[in-house]
């Protein structure tokens, strides 16, 4: 199966981008075609400072490969390096009824954020998210509960324009984590996880010991002492039972029984103890990648190469069916 993935050039890399995306990634490339990319033009939509962008993507790179995203297994590449993207994105603008896109969610969500900068990229996202989609024949995208919506738009988009010039687009599915697909702030289990809200909400993939043993101590918990799953009643001990499920792999009634009668502190230690010990690997690799940057380019290169094989040939489709050869 081709399955398609993207990740903005955001900066660091937290816990919750990775059990939300990349670990999923990791495990789907082991028997599917993958297609993987850092969304460079995606990040342009919101405020960004232009300076920072190619440190951003790099540094995106190096943590997806420390965090196991194999170049020889995925093709994984930067999107602007593939024009194809844009082009068809303007072209699928003809497809998408502007309805669709003033019902978005995400922009609704995006445009009270950002109220002194509402641009027209940010209402098109959608678009570009569907071109992305759908110029690689995808047949699923992992993603979380806040993107099911864009997915949806993306299989209409298909739909519309196979019905209106001939087939040529697979309609997309969208492939959604059963648990833990949202993980929330530290600081706020009422908000999502969010680097661009609180840092001290999240715990990044890089963090030293230290740091995340502070943020887990610190992390808001409930009335109460017992340990249990509740998240309408105990949302920060759901949280953080729900972290360790997702990096122990022990179911949470198991997690649950094993701390029957113990306190928040203990359990908070031995979160943090978990933690550390399981993103020690990445921290290792990370530094070895930060040593080898011209490695860390050449594999975008080659990933761009790949990518730019399959969207050449599914855009000499479209041009063909839309009368533009």
């Amino acid at each position: 199966m081709r399955i398609l993935s993207g990740v903005q050039p955001t900066g660091s890399i937290h816990i919750g981008n990775y059990l939300g995306a990349t670990k999923q990634w990791i495990e789907l490339q082991k028997n599917n075609e993958c297609v993987f990319f850092i969304a460079d033009l995606h990040s342009l939509t919101t405020p960004h400072n232009s300076a920072d962008l190619q440190k951003n993507i790099l540094e995106v790179a190096v943590a997806h490969l420390a965090a196991g995203i194999d170049p020889q297994k995925s093709v994984f590449f930067i999107q602007s390096k593939i024009k194809e993207h844009t082009e068809l994105c303007w072209l699928l603008n003809t497809v998408c009824p502007i309805g669709d896109l003033q019902r978005m969610t995400q922009y609704k969500e995006k445009a009270r954020q950002f109220k002194k900068d509402i641009n027209a990229g940010l209402l098109n996202y959608p678009i570009l998210q569907a071109a992305d989609i759908l110029l690689y024949k995808t047949e699923a995208v992992p993603v979380g509960k806040d993107q099911v919506q864009h997915i949806e738009l993306a299989r209409t988009i298909a739909k519309k324009f196979n019905q209106k010039f001939g087939k040529v687009f697979t309609e997309p599915k969208a492939m959604l984590s059963k648990f833990g697909a949202k993980i929330m702030a530290l600081d706020n289990p009422k908000k999502k996880m969010s680097k661009s809200l609180d840092p001290k909400g999240c715990i990044f993939l890089f963090d030293e010991p230290e740091e995340i043993k502070k943020k887990i101590m610190s992390a808001v918990t409930d009335m109460g002492k017992e340990i249990k799953y509740n998240p309408a009643k105990k949302p920060g001990v759901s949280n953080l039972l729900t972290i360790y499920s997702l990096f122990s792999e022990k179911p949470i009634k198991e997690i649950e029984y094993s701390f029957k009668g113990k306190g928040y502190a203990q359990f908070k230690n031995l979160l943090a103890e978990l933690l550390i010990n399981s993103l020690e690997p990445f921290r290792r690799k990370r530094k070895e990648l930060l040593a080898r940057d011209i490695y860390i380019h050449e594999t975008l290169k080659l990933g761009a190469k790949r990518a730019q094989i399959i969207a050449e040939s599914v855009m000499l489709e479209v041009r063909q069916k839309m009368g533009l050869i």
